[in-house]
């Protein structure tokens, strides 16, 4: 499985970004699991936000983003979008998605040992 993200950049606090999770390479029929996850400089990899295939799949969000950003997966497509509102410069981060065969329970933390694949990661900045 192939992860290509898209849709970082820099932007005020306050603004908006959207970033997609194109994957590819997908040889089974399997529900999978689409997780974004991101590292500040010095900081350690925080689980974001995960997303499954399945229609009764659970949705996770971290509580430091939770009302702000939006997860969705486009199954016909195989892409995860993100759509982060209300940024601040504490979202400040190398943005990875990450896949996993099969639906993720929901859990207090996400866990980046649960996922197989990852991306190359984006750069998101949020000025102040």
């Amino acid at each position: 499985v192939q992860l290509v993200e898209s849709g970082g950049g820099s932007v005020q606090g306050g603004g908006s970004l959207t970033l997609s999770c194109a994957a590819s390479g997908i040889t089974f029929q399997d529900d999978y699991s689409i997780a974004w996850f991101r590292q500040a400089l010095g900081k350690e990899r925080e689980g974001v936000s995960c997303i499954s295939t399945s229609a009764d799949g659970p949705v996770h969000y971290s509580n430091s983003v939770k009302g702000r950003f939006t997860i969705s997966m486009d199954s016909a497509k195989n892409t995860a979008t993100l759509q982060m509102n209300s940024l601040r410069p504490e979202d400040t981060a190398v943005y990875y998605c990450a896949f996993v065969r099969g639906v993720v329970v929901e859990t207090a933390r996400l866990s980046d040992a649960l996922f197989d694949y990852w991306g190359q990661g984006t750069q998101v900045i949020v000025t102040s």
